[in-house]
């Protein structure tokens, strides 16, 4: 159960962090869509491990393999099967976690749940996971590009104590990829890549937030009551390893302005309804209005650290584990990917349903 996400364009995700593959089944992909491991291939790139110094340096190219769901490179609207070798794995490094749970890990409630864990890596728990996702979610941006002019960037807000303070519009994907910490403002990149290496050479992890910005959505998609299209992305983003927090528009920082400030008045030019302004973050009533959709996601400090830290073990009784193995200091900058991938099938499946719906 929880395998699975969307209800017209569904992702099955599967496979562990240090079992022989992983990978992803899409169902309900329409055909058609030209399609090859060459879409696919640089969004796994901009998620692997070992691309910079700031990121885990397990060593895997993630090399995608198309296996089904293709004929004469387009989609046949059939189940579309993507697999990646997992060709670094080093499970005894987890040995003694096969013992003991990591503090704010997902060790002790797997047990708890299941019986039964896979120790190596944290088993599904583990952001490899995230392959899968990533896989399809290209699938999903190459539908929406085409089929609707829809473009998904994310970046970089803040990372620790660094926030960056920028207008979403202005961001573009080459500034954002243009370095290591995937921060649109190159300065505030510098101060957060020196963050994370100090907290890694100290054994230490921290958080920060990626912002997501949405171009091209059409005034309509989403659901009325349970989903509404704000809820569906925040159960996508805090479905992701390691978030803890969601805020879309004007988010928290709305509780401080009065309703004549943040109401978007509407107007009209040239056939089309636009806002004067954006508190809503392109959607109202559940529904988007036409307006870029923008968002933020909060990412905890890494739960693996390379330090002593208090514990239990499975015979419940009280002791400590330092980490082994390799883990990122911060995940966010890899995880900006993935939080397009994320938004990219939440509104795939929206506009499926949409023109189901209304034709």
């Amino acid at each position: 159960m929880g395998n699975t996400f969307g209800h017209m364009f569904r992702t099955t995700t599967w496979g562990e962090s240090h079992g022989g593959s992983i990978g992803v089944v899409i169902d309900g992909c329409p055909p058609g869509l030209e399609l090859s491991e060459n879409d696919i291939q640089p969004e796994l790139d901009r998620r692997r491990p070992g691309q910079s110094k700031i990121a885990s340096p397990r060593k895997e190219t993630d090399t995608v393999h198309i296996h089904s769901g293709l004929f004469e490179g387009k989609t046949t609207g059939t189940p579309i099967c993507m697999m990646v070798m997992n060709t670094d794995a080093r499970p005894e490094a987890y040995s003694e976690m096969s013992k003991k749970f990591r503090p704010s890990h997902a060790d002790f409630t797997y047990t708890m749940k299941y019986g039964i864990r896979n120790w190596q890596g944290g088993g599904r728990a583990s952001a490899r996971e995230t392959i899968g996702r990533v896989a399809a979610g290209a699938v999903a941006k190459k539908f929406l590009a085409q089929r609707f002019g829809i473009d998904i960037l994310a970046y970089v807000r803040q990372i620790h104590k660094i926030i960056v303070e920028i207008d979403p519009e202005q961001v573009n994907r080459e500034i954002v990829e243009s370095n290591i910490a995937r921060c649109p403002e190159p300065n505030k990149a510098d101060e957060m890549i020196s963050v994370i290496e100090r907290v890694r050479s100290e054994g230490n992890s921290v958080g920060g937030v990626i912002e997501c910005l949405t171009r091209g959505a059409p005034a309509g998609l989403g659901e009325p009551v349970f989903d509404k299209l704000e809820a569906d992305l925040a159960k996508a983003m805090l479905s992701l390893p390691a978030t803890k927090g969601f805020e879309i528009g004007s988010g928290f920082s709305g509780v401080t302005m009065t309703g004549a400030e943040h109401n978007d008045p509407f107007r009209s030019k040239n056939g089309r309804v636009y806002t004067e302004s954006n508190f809503s973050g392109g959607v109202q009533g559940g529904i988007s209005n036409g307006q870029p959709i923008f968002f933020r996601v909060a990412f905890k400090p890494v739960a693996t650290i390379m330090r002593e830290q208090k514990t239990v073990d499975t015979d419940l009784r009280n002791t400590t584990i330092t980490a082994k193995g390799r883990h990122d200091p911060c995940v966010v900058p890899r995880a900006v990917p993935i939080v397009e991938a994320m938004t990219a099938l939440v509104l795939a499946d929206h506009a499926l349903r949409w023109k189901a719906q209304c034709g």
